[in-house]
């Protein structure tokens, strides 16, 4: 892999919008190395384009142009129709693509931003796709489970974020993981919690629903798919992505941490190989 060489770098995440066909608007954070390869970075379930944050660092010494979307419903973007499936999900990356004036990119996708990676990788805009401490259809996990009663999901979390107001930020970190972990690491995490639901939690109950169920006929990706996974992973099952790798093409590689554990250990690794053409 050759080293790229380093451009003008951004010194923050900066928030950004983006237009779509039937009305709705797409916000995202850019950061990283401006003149760098683009990656997408897919947040977690919940998530935000805040989740960049925990990215920037890395992405700039990797010289990647990380862009990473606020799905819909999610932070800034508008809410989507109820219709809506995982094929809607290419085309908005696709004017997204189409608004940075980006031909193709890498894509990478972090827990519940696994599944919206690899429907992603379908698309021949899209180079490589990265997985990482990420959830496979069809998966068994509570919330999974949870989502299939009516309102049970949005309540839990509507609880969930007054408790983690008062608790602070440490209190978001332990749902992923059970190291320690920076100060600014824990203010990141929780910043993105807490903006993933701005608009409530409608957006994770529908997330979690398509979880459960089997991998519609959308094909899987033409890309390179790469996936690291922890062995002690408690929020996403090894399992799903032990047997997309059997399955498929797809190379896994497995560490002896957590859910967020493996973002922390690997994101450089990641951003890397993701924006390597």
């Amino acid at each position: 892999m050759q080293a790229k060489s380093h451009g003008s770098q951004r010194a923050a995440p900066s928030t950004e919008t983006c237009p779509l066909s039937d009305g709705r608007t797409l916000a995202y954070a850019v950061a990283g190395d401006e003149d760098g390869t683009p990656v997408v970075a897919h947040h977690g379930t919940p998530g935000s384009r805040l989740f960049a944050s925990l990215l920037a660092d890395a992405a700039a010494e990797a010289g990647v142009r990380l862009v990473v979307p606020d799905r819909p419903g999610y932070g800034r973007s508008s809410p989507p129709s109820e219709d809506r499936s995982w094929r809607d999900w290419r085309g908005d990356l696709a004017a997204l693509l189409d608004a940075e004036s980006v031909d193709q990119a890498g894509v990478v996708g972090f827990s519940g931003g696994g599944p919206f990676a690899l429907a992603a990788g379908a698309n021949d805009r899209v180079r490589r796709v990265g997985l990482v401490s990420a959830v496979v259809p069809p998966a068994d996990v509570g919330l999974v489970r949870l989502s299939r009663i009516p309102l049970a999901v949005r309540v839990l979390f509507r609880l969930s974020s007054a408790y983690a107001s008062v608790a602070g930020p440490d209190a978001v970190v332990g749902q992923y993981t059970d190291r320690e972990v920076s100060a600014a690491v824990s203010q990141a995490v929780a910043a993105d919690f807490h903006e993933a639901l701005r608009r409530g939690a409608r957006a994770v109950a529908r997330e979690n629903r398509w979880f459960g169920s089997e991998w519609p006929g959308i094909g899987r990706p033409s890309a390179a798919v790469r996936a690291w996974h922890g062995t002690r992973d408690e929020n996403a099952p090894l399992s799903g992505v032990r047997d997309l790798a059997t399955d498929s093409d797809a190379t896994l590689v497995t560490a002896e941490t957590d859910h967020l554990g493996t973002l922390l250990d690997r994101r450089s690794e990641v951003l890397r190989w993701a924006g390597d053409t």
